[in-house]
């Protein structure tokens, strides 16, 4: 649960799971919610593979999927895996050996649906491999690729046949006395997620993986993402995450870290408080954000940052802010610091000015968090 005894309406009761491991990255529990993604490249160019990895976890992924789908991938996956600062899940379709090589490679986890790996032998090798090695599993349901049974029995993907497949492959592995896994239910459709995860949630008390799966472009993609996910993490239901976009898999970190932020679970880097701009605008907000945004990429200490154009709401949002910069006039604006205000500044010198204070007070937040730490 978020606690904020002075503004309790931002509380969100989380919902209670069961806690497992993907290599050193809790999940479920009382852990933070991760956030994933999934290369692009070729899984068999471990080069290519391995800087989008590393790209990924520069970005803030706490963990990273690679798709396994041929032999070339898996003679990659170890040398992927032991480049990788974060743990390697292995999307596996269908074939048991891939599994197998996978677990044998060192992947932290495997995204299978053990229903669709074959007879009950080939499950209990998969089983086998996961157990010997270490690594969780991932059930992934997708709406695009339901069991035939169940869509004739229900007539089209819904719901209730997303959920029933998953507690159907959960089944298959509880039988097998393995209880190391998160379940996904995705769909492209916003409701049909909505409505399939909090069925879930009830049904099992198996960590939970979300997503919107599909979800399209960078704009597009982010506004379902956060429309659907951001009701579920709001409503407590959730345990990692994943935004899926037509996009660089960074993209995909950025997003998924700025929903987290904007509820409150997560805190990373700089929050960047920023009016749309308009007439009274005392300098070109636009251009000044959209440069402080990847002048700051590399600030991993959560804190924030107010650039407001004029001084109507400016000076009320920078007392709230560890660092703030409220547009006036003659071609100058105001500095305020750690909610104070400082010094006025042109607004020639705001760029290199505003990063310089905001490294300053980044290092002056990192001091009091290790004070903290040390005392405790």
């Amino acid at each position: 649960m978020t606690h904020n005894p002075i503004r309790p309406w931002r509380d969100i009761d989380r919902r209670k799971s069961r806690k497992i491991h993907v290599g050193s990255v809790p999940i479920g529990g009382d852990a933070p919610i991760a956030v994933q993604t999934m290369t692009n490249t070729l899984t068999s160019d471990a080069a290519a593979t391995i800087k989008q990895v590393l790209a990924c976890a520069e970005a803030g992924a706490d963990i990273v999927r690679v798709s396994v789908p041929d032999v070339e991938s898996s003679a990659a996956l170890k040398e992927i895996v032991a480049a990788s600062p974060v743990p390697i899940v292995a999307d596996i379709h269908f074939h048991y050996k891939r599994a197998i090589e996978a677990a044998e490679a060192g992947a932290a986890c495997l995204r299978i649906n053990p229903g669709n790996i074959g007879n009950p032998e080939r499950v209990k090798d998969v089983i086998k491999a996961a157990r010997d090695h270490n690594c969780s599993i991932r059930i992934g349901v997708n709406a695009g690729s339901l069991e035939k049974h169940l869509l004739e029995k229900y007539g089209e993907p819904c719901p209730d046949a997303m959920v029933e497949s998953g507690l159907e492959h959960i089944r298959i592995l509880q039988d097998n006395d393995f209880h190391e896994f998160k379940i996904s239910v995705k769909a492209s459709d916003v409701f049909m997620t909505a409505a399939a995860y909090q069925q879930l949630a009830e049904a099992t008390d198996a960590p939970i993986h979300l997503g919107v799966t599909e979800a399209g472009g960078l704009v597009s993609g982010t506004i379902k993402s956060a429309i659907g996910l951001g009701n579920l993490l709001w409503a407590g239901i959730g345990d990692t995450i994943r935004v899926s976009l037509s996009a660089d898999p960074v993209e995909e970190v950025k997003v998924g870290f700025e929903i987290l932020k904007s509820l409150g679970l997560r805190h990373r880097g700089v929050n960047i408080i920023s009016c749309p701009s308009c007439a009274r605008q005392g300098f070109d907000v636009i251009k000044v954000v959209d440069t402080l945004e990847r002048r700051l990429e590399h600030i991993k200490t959560p804190m924030s940052l107010s650039i407001i154009g004029c001084v109507v709401n400016g000076p009320g949002e920078a007392l709230m802010t560890d660092v703030g910069f409220t547009g006036g006039g003659a071609g100058s604006g105001m500095v305020y610091i750690a909610g104070a205000q400082s010094h006025k500044l042109s607004n020639d010198e705001m760029i290199e000015h505003i990063v310089e204070q905001v490294e300053e007070r980044a290092a002056v937040i990192e001091a009091e968090i290790a004070k903290t730490e040390a005392a405790e």
